[in-house]
């Protein structure tokens, strides 16, 4: 993974934060505005995104989603955006969304810890 600083980031993410925190390659990130933010101990927050995986695929497919079919996720769709290799999807009930065309595919599980 490439390391990405996010400069100026004056908020302290942990226990308690009130981000979500999903847990990803043996560690716990936090969603923040769109962002998925890793916060290191020295104070430093790295810019960090799902990998693209068995688990987390980028794959096209029609699900049963668990929001109303004419439901559309982009920016204030009322779920959490969700940095997934080079895209967006949206955290639906610990699932990967990703909007596709008239529906939704279906990018896989995440650990959502809390």
């Amino acid at each position: 993974m490439t390391e990405k600083l996010h400069e100026g980031h004056e908020h302290t993410h942990g226990e308690g934060c009130g981000h979500t925190a999903i847990r990803h390659d043996g560690h716990i990130d936090y969603l923040h505005d769109g962002h998925l933010h890793h916060q290191r101990g020295d104070g430093t927050v790295e810019e960090h995104a799902l990998p693209v995986s068995d688990t987390n695929p980028d794959a096209h497919n029609d699900h049963d989603a668990e929001h109303p079919a004419d439901h559309v996720h982009g920016p204030g769709c009322g779920h959490e955006p969700v940095p997934h290799g080079d895209h967006t999807d949206y955290l639906v009930e610990g699932h990967l969304h990703h909007p596709h065309g008239d529906h939704c595919d279906d990018h896989g599980p995440v650990e959502v810890v809390r």
